[in-house]
């Protein structure tokens, strides 16, 4: 039996076909311009990214701007005018001036806009007022605390008013016929409106509460009148009563045991005949107590008769010319006119003698 081998023909579509099939799965074509668009691609897909921040920065700032408009809308609205304004801590201030600077304060700006620290500034510029505390009470209202300066001493100022001072120094009011007056006044007051004049005053005011407080524990501040602080290292103060042309001069401190000295001198002088003379008393030094006494007063350690005065044991110095008081005028002259009398005495009787004949013998 013949065999017959059959040999299939080749297809030429089929070649190529398997030939363009092995090919493909070789390698693939790139096509031109393929890695500059995935770059941009990916530029864009970033940028996206950020899109959904911006927007809420840009909803804040829209946000922002209608909450500050609303906020001018509603501080200029007649709802936060200022109606209410409750003013405590005031009894020697008028409650309604300070009312009506607050209310200029905040014309125009009502409550909710009101510069507390602008108030309670302009508040403390008032004479009487130490300290302003501020605080709003919405909608409408402010509420305002004060604590008023007390008055510790009054100043005879160079025009003769008596004006009333605290304890910083602080000139306060003239004083009423119905205030309650302290034991003695200040002399010697610096009534400049300078930084310097404000100080010294202040260190015036510390004097004055310390030499205060010493003679009222020693019981002496009915004995003094007034007290010049115009030195403060010379402080003098001037006696009250039958005293008044007497001043002690007390130096810059020690006001207390010094007065105290001083005084017990001069109620001893007081009973010699040189007392009516006494026009000053030097306490400065603590180890001795000096006299003064007007030019016109007999030697000192004599009286009028010419004896000598044991009870006369402090230093004597003559005093220096001043005004003279209605008191020293007095005895001036009734001192005066007992000499007068004492010397038309003596004169008449030296006549009596010169006119009587002699007996001759």
């Amino acid at each position: 039996m013949r065999e017959q081998v059959i040999t299939p023909r080749a297809n030429g579509r089929g070649v190529a076909a398997g030939a363009r099939g092995r090919a493909g799965v070789a390698q693939k074509p790139v096509r031109r311009g393929t890695g500059t668009r995935a770059v941009g691609e990916s530029r864009l897909r970033g940028a996206l990214a950020y899109a959904p921040l911006a927007a809420k920065a840009l909803l804040a700032i829209m946000v922002g701007v209608l909450l500050f408009a609303g906020y001018r809308a509603a501080a200029s609205a007649s709802f936060f005018e200022a109606r209410a304004i409750d003013i405590s801590g005031t009894s020697r201030v008028n409650a309604g001036e300070l009312k009506s600077l607050v209310q200029d304060a905040v014309a125009g700006k009502g409550v909710w806009r009101a510069d507390l620290s602008v108030i309670s500034a302009k508040l403390e510029k008032h004479p009487w007022v130490r300290t302003a505390v501020v605080s709003r009470v919405l909608p409408d209202g402010l509420r305002i605390r004060i604590t008023e300066r007390v008055p510790h001493a009054i100043v005879r100022t160079s025009a003769g008013q008596l004006v009333w001072v605290d304890e910083d120094g602080v000139m306060l009011s003239r004083t009423q016929p119905t205030d309650e007056m302290p034991p003695f006044f200040i002399r010697g007051w610096d009534e400049a409106e300078t930084g310097d004049a404000r100080t010294e005053n202040r260190a015036r005011m510390e004097k004055y509460l310390e030499m205060s407080h010493e003679w009222s524990m020693l019981g002496l501040s009915e004995r003094v009148s007034e007290v010049n602080l115009g030195d403060l290292h010379d402080v003098r103060a001037q006696l009250a009563g039958d005293d008044a042309q007497i001043e002690v001069r007390l130096g810059e401190r020690n006001f207390g045991n010094r007065l105290k000295k001083a005084l017990n001198v001069l109620d001893e002088q007081r009973a010699t005949a040189l007392g009516p003379f006494i026009t000053y008393l030097v306490a400065s030094n603590d180890a001795k107590i000096t006299v003064g006494r007007s030019a016109n007063a007999p030697t000192a350690g004599m009286d009028e008769s010419g004896a000598s005065t044991a009870a006369d044991a402090a230093p004597t110095e003559s005093a220096p010319e001043r005004a003279a008081t209605p008191a020293s005028r007095k005895r001036e002259a009734e001192q005066k006119k007992k000499k007068e009398q004492s010397g038309k005495e003596k004169s008449s009787v030296d006549e009596k003698k010169e006119t009587r004949p002699r007996r001759v013998r």
